[in-house]
């Protein structure tokens, strides 16, 4: 599935970089860009759209404004939107016509894949069958994005056995392959991507997959061939899930 974009921003330099990172994100496709909301707003009015990057302040029609005139359609498919400004005391009104994210200028692709994701993961939510039970409703993600050296690369979560962050990079080790895959961002970026009930971090430097665990003594947890130890901070909420898992 990819997802139908538009990015709107009065700014020829703003405008340029997010259609950069819309081009290069495998599920996304750029079908218009446009330096004003209005322009914008008419595109939308003809045409399929899912997804909106898009500046607030712009003159004529601000990008608040133009989120407004699309939270008002109640009875048809509404774009969802992502925000992109200077101005970080627009996040909270952002949140009032339902914005799907806010980035904050300037942002990193990485802030923008982050973003991204989210709004993949809610548009194939939606696309489950209304005839579906809740269960298959409310699947978690089977697989992540990450950008390793200069590609998008999809992987299974049933396949990550655990991530271990390394200087500006992550390491995330899998069980089909060898060697870690390196991608860069944080581990706590890491950690809002994978789900919870899957992985848990237990240290600073680590997230593990709850289904890979193989043993755990004296707070180091055995996965393969790996020791990782449980930091303090994290003891509490590991050994409630330990006592969990023994029950």
């Amino acid at each position: 599935m990819k997802l139908k974009c538009i990015a709107v921003d009065d700014e020829p330099l703003a405008l340029d970089l997010v259609c950069k990172y819309i081009e290069q994100t495998a599920f996304l496709e750029l079908i218009g860009k446009f330096s004003n909301a209005i322009e914008a707003l008419s595109f939308v009015n003809q045409h399929e759209v899912q997804l909106i990057f898009m500046d607030i302040q712009m003159p004529d029609l601000s990008g608040m404004e133009l989120a407004r005139v699309l939270d008002g359609k109640k009875n048809e498919v509404k774009p969802r939107i992502v925000f992109a400004t200077a101005y970080h005391q627009f996040a909270v009104e952002g949140y009032k016509v339902d914005a799907l994210d806010y980035l904050l200028k300037p942002y990193s692709y990485e802030e923008f894949l982050n973003a991204a994701t989210k709004a993949y993961n809610y548009f194939e939510k939606q696309s489950q069958p209304t005839s579906v039970t809740r269960v298959v409703e409310e699947k978690e993600p089977e697989y992540i994005f990450l950008k390793v050296e200069y590609q998008l690369v999809k992987v299974m979560l049933k396949d990550i056995t655990h991530v271990e962050a390394y200087k500006d990079y992550v390491k995330v080790h899998l069980q089909s392959k060898p060697n870690p895959l390196l991608s860069l961002t944080s581990l706590k970026n890491m950690e809002e991507l994978l789900p919870a009930s899957k992985f848990m971090r237990v240290h600073r430097s680590f997230i593990v997959a709850l289904d890979h665990i193989d043993s755990v003594s004296k707070n180091i947890i055995h996965i393969g061939n790996h020791q990782i130890a449980v930091g303090d901070n994290y003891k509490e909420a590991f050994l409630e899930f330990m006592s969990r898992w023994m029950n």
